[in-house]
């Protein structure tokens, strides 16, 4: 079987020692091709250029943004039936690969993915795709997010780029000063809008989840949507107020939700929705699986079922 691992040698919590003992376990079951990324994009280069040659798998070692990219490649490439993608989660948060049940750790992981090659066990989920304006439309795995939550990727990203490490902490510090000094919490930007049904206006950020949870903090489930689901369509929380008291009730919300989202006045829920547009009165933040993706006036969101193959 003809497999190319794809690894980021910039992931969070894997040394390069740790990333050389993954590749020797792959390459004793596999025809095994090694490329590393070293640019943001190159996974989606590396996976398409895999997907044209015919190999069977791509194994994407790395973090959310990788397997993103990894994903992006392989349905971008044209080709009838692409390779299948392995997951080895290495990054900080590990988000698609814990939602599909995999262990939590590279080396677990290796593993089940291994055990599912040698037995043929795929499976396919269904993913969402957006389209910014009239930009290129992307998939993502698990989450997009328009307003405050993609202010904070952004904050984020900008100190990992001063050699912060991108860990839980560093993202809830960040949330919480940006929410009281960087955002703005008086002026709504954003409306809902949903085929057939009225618009939800008035909104400050609108969660969009292809399965649940929407991420984790440590190995705490953030929740705002938990019936999202891979063979579902799209489900979007948004938020009418930045007020701290009703804030503070979402948060624990989706804290402690576990089968029904967070409810409130204040709070807008849509479940398994084919198409969802995001429009805003200027230009707001947007993120894909926890990657910056610039500021944008308009987004379409759709749910594309049955999208790729996975190997567990």
């Amino acid at each position: 079987m003809r497999a190319m691992l794809i690894a980021n040698p910039k992931a969070t919590s894997t040394s390069r020692r740790a990333r050389e003992l993954l590749v020797r376990a792959c390459a004793g079951d596999l025809d095994l091709v090694i490329a590393e990324t070293g640019h943001r994009g190159h996974a989606v280069e590396l996976a398409r250029d895999a997907a044209t040659d015919g190999y069977d798998v791509v194994i994407a070692v790395g973090g959310d943004g990788t397997v993103n990219e990894a994903a992006n490649g392989l349905l971008s490439a044209g080709v009838a039936e692409p390779p299948a993608l392995a997951v080895l989660p290495t990054g900080s948060a590990n988000v698609f690969a814990r939602a599909l049940g995999l262990p939590d750790d590279p080396i677990g992981a290796t593993g089940v993915v291994l055990e599912a090659l040698r037995a043929g066990r795929y499976r396919t989920v269904g993913l969402g795709a957006a389209r910014p304006g009239d930009g290129p439309e992307r998939y993502f795995m698990f989450c997009a997010g328009v307003g405050l939550d993609a202010e904070v990727v952004r904050e984020v990203e900008r100190r990992r780029g001063t050699g912060r490490k991108a860990d839980p902490s560093l993202y809830v510090r960040t949330a919480v000063r940006h929410f009281f000094a960087g955002t703005d919490r008086r002026r709504p930007a954003l409306t809902l809008e949903q085929p057939g049904r009225p618009p939800k206006s008035g909104l400050f950020l609108a969660f969009i989840s292809n399965t649940s949870p929407w991420t984790f903090v440590g190995r705490l489930p953030v929740n705002p949507s938990p019936l999202a689901h891979f063979a579902r369509g799209l489900d979007v929380f948004g938020v009418r107020t930045l007020r701290v008291g009703p804030t503070l009730a979402a948060v624990a919300g989706m804290l402690l939700a576990r089968t029904r989202p967070v409810q409130g006045r204040d709070v807008v829920n849509v479940h398994d929705a084919a198409e969802v547009t995001v429009r805003a009165e200027r230009p707001v933040a947007f993120q894909l699986d926890g990657d910056y993706l610039g500021e944008h006036r308009s987004v379409t969101f759709r749910s594309v079922p049955k999208a790729i193959r996975i190997v567990i």
